[in-house]
């Protein structure tokens, strides 16, 4: 069965690969500044709803960066 990024043309796989990698960094910065936050909070507060806060977040980064390395995995096919 063909995957739904085969559908697509190099153009718009080179776009969503680009605006994939953008969105993934966001990510990625945005769970670690959750995660040093979180360990301040640790420190000052003890535990709280804060400290498991980046937890939640870590997973939908590494569907991201799944994600691209399918974008790439496909582009890398059609050459």
């Amino acid at each position: 069965m063909a995957s739904v990024l085969s559908t697509h043309t190099n153009n718009k796989l080179k776009k969503k690969l680009k605006s994939q990698k953008t969105i993934a960094i966001i990510q990625a910065i945005v769970v670690v500044l959750m995660i040093v936050f979180s360990l301040f909070s640790l420190l000052e507060k003890g535990i709280s709803f804060q400290t498991f806060l980046p937890l939640f977040f870590a997973p939908i980064f590494f569907v991201m960066l799944f994600k691209v390395k399918k974008i790439k995995k496909e582009l890398a096919s059609r050459k």
